[in-house]
């Protein structure tokens, strides 16, 4: 009888270890339904970004995110046009480079995300970078979709 109790704390115990010690993932979720579209792998401190043709200014703008424990944080912008939508004015600690491409780099921006939701464009893609990797959002959650950004 003891032996089985051991047994049990032991296994127990080690459940809930592989649970505490499991790193949380960047959750992709329909932001009305809650359906998981992806859970994919982001250790604390790597990036990812989000790329986009903006549908006033009809240029590309990726925004770029940091994983910061159970946080998203924005931390830059690159953009190829001003227009409605993209920042014009840069606030305090704000850094701007021009890229090689004529690109321009917004850094330093250092914004909790409290709600990251993408709507999926109808016309044009929305891509995800994670990991080396792209992930067409169109294809992954459909067109129109309202896609939640969270770690958990």
């Amino acid at each position: 009888m003891m032996a089985a109790a051991a047994i049990l704390v032991v296994a127990a115990a080690a459940i809930l270890a592989v649970f505490l010690l499991r790193e949380p993932k960047l959750i992709l979720s329909n932001d009305e339904t809650g359906k998981v579209y992806a859970r994919l792998p982001l250790r604390n401190g790597d990036s990812f970004s989000v790329t986009f043709r903006h549908s006033v200014n009809k240029s590309d703008v990726t925004e770029i995110y940091q994983r910061r424990g159970r946080e998203i944080w924005l931390t830059g912008c690159v953009y190829y046009g001003f227009g409605a939508g993209v920042a014009e004015v840069l606030e305090p600690g704000w850094t701007l480079e021009t890229g090689d491409n004529g690109e321009m780099i917004i850094g330093s921006i250092e914004m909790k995300m409290n709600d990251l939701t993408y709507i999926v464009g109808t016309v044009y893609d929305h891509i995800l970078e994670i990991n080396g990797e792209r992930i067409v959002l169109n294809d992954l959650c459909g067109k129109n979709a309202k896609v939640h950004f969270s770690i958990k």
